[in-house]
């Protein structure tokens, strides 16, 4: 009874906090001392083998080995669980070339979950990484984070729950993500100051934001020619729990797919539905929560060379996130109407103009079906809005396909 009341007691004092986790069992710091000890060994050829089952980890496991294979029995086997971390914030840090993961899962570390860090020729197969509370903003900011890195692939795994983006590929050259599943993240998959990205056949549902494609500012390369096709793009309506000031956060709720001021970008043959937003929306860095900011020397924050075309739109646009963006929708297409299935922020480069258009490889082409675009007139505040069709009606060439070395 004693215990009984104190634990009445505690549940409404402040202060009281979390009960004190388990201590580990014997069985338990066993694993952890000899994967730590196989992490810190490794040797060029290694290949580090986690046994099925659920793996209790205290602390972050860090590789700085190059030619190492991390492998498990598969991602709902081989779990490496990270619920009681007390030293990190990563569940897994890498530092190395031609690392292969595969075959396991990463859950509720601290911080991000696998983070690839300055690697050439990376693969990613079969990686679940997860927050298995749901979406939180105690969460970790990235579940699968390859990041600066060259020659990297990201095929069949899984991202659940990240605060920022569950697939997030920044700053990097030749990639390809592919047959992934993302879901309640705020971005499900994220291509950032990236170079040359192939990303289809994925599975991008119930996140704030599906599939972005980003190029900020301020950072150590710009980002240029991606290929997002043949995915699935499909309600990606959760509410946006994003860290207030992170690029992220101005992703409204229930977006497609964004492109932010990156050049060379062809969206085609995907499903796309049901997005509440927007299904596709094509923006410059001036409509961000961070406009404010003068961006850097060369960078260049107008969405050029946009190619739409022959995509399968459905849905969508109905119930805009925020007061300004429904208050639009009422004003233009009434309380039961939808947005056009492309929203375009407005802003222009009028220095790159000429006779008040882009040069035809510059410009931004929407070829679907009867697909239309809103202008928002974001320079203005959305104050004269208005529907074309006819004036994005274009084609580009169609960009390169991404040729990954040694990869099939």
């Amino acid at each position: 009874m004693r215990r009984l009341a104190i634990a009445a007691l505690c549940a409404l004092v402040a202060g009281c906090g979390k009960a004190p986790p388990p201590p580990p069992g014997e069985a338990d710091l066993a694993f952890e001392k000899k994967i730590q000890q196989q992490f810190l060994d490794a040797k060029p050829g290694d290949i580090i083998e986690i046994p099925a089952g659920k793996h209790p980890l205290q602390r972050v496991l860090t590789l700085r080995a190059n030619g190492v294979t991390i492998r498990g029995a598969g991602s709902d086997k081989s779990i490496l669980s990270f619920k009681n971390q007390i030293s990190g914030p990563e569940g897994m840090l890498v530092y190395a070339n031609d690392f292969t993961i595969e075959h396991l899962a990463i859950e509720d570390s601290k911080g991000d979950g696998l983070k690839i860090n300055d690697g050439e020729n990376v693969t990613i197969r079969d990686v679940r990484v997860e927050w298995t509370g749901g979406p939180s903003l105690d969460n970790g900011a990235y579940a699968i984070y390859p990041v600066k890195c060259k020659n990297v692939l990201v095929e069949d795994s899984v991202a659940i729950g990240s605060r920022d983006a569950g697939i997030y590929v920044g700053q990097s050259q030749d990639i390809v993500v592919r047959r992934n599943r993302a879901e309640k993240n705020v971005a499900g998959i994220e291509i950032e100051n990236s170079v040359r990205a192939d990303v289809y056949e994925n599975t991008a549902t119930n996140n704030s934001g599906g599939i972005l494609v980003f190029n900020m500012p301020d950072l150590t390369q710009h980002g240029e020619h991606a290929r997002v096709f043949k995915n699935r793009i499909v309600a990606n309506n959760l509410g946006n729990f994003a860290a207030k000031g992170t690029a992220v956060a101005s992703v409204p709720a229930g977006s497609g797919f964004i492109v932010t001021s990156n050049p060379k970008v062809e969206l085609f043959d995907n499903d796309i539905a049901d997005n509440r937003t927007a299904n596709v929306i094509i923006a410059s860095y001036y409509i961000t929560n961070f406009a404010d900011k003068k961006p850097s020397e060369g960078y260049d924050p107008y969405p050029k060379t946009i190619y739409i075309h022959d995509n399968r739109f459905s849905g969508g646009g109905d119930s805009p996130d925020g007061l300004d963006w429904k208050a639009l929708k009422v004003s233009m297409f009434g309380i039961g109407g939808h947005f056009p299935d492309v929203l375009w922020d407005g802003f222009v480069d009028t220095k790159a103009q000429v006779n008040g258009q882009y040069p035809a490889e510059q410009r931004i082409c929407v070829k679907n079906g009867d697909a239309e675009v809103l202008d928002v007139d974001g320079p203005n505040k959305f104050s004269n809005p208005k529907v074309f069709k006819d004036e994005f009606h274009c084609e580009l060439p169609p960009l390169a396909a991404v040729e990954l070395k040694g990869k099939a």
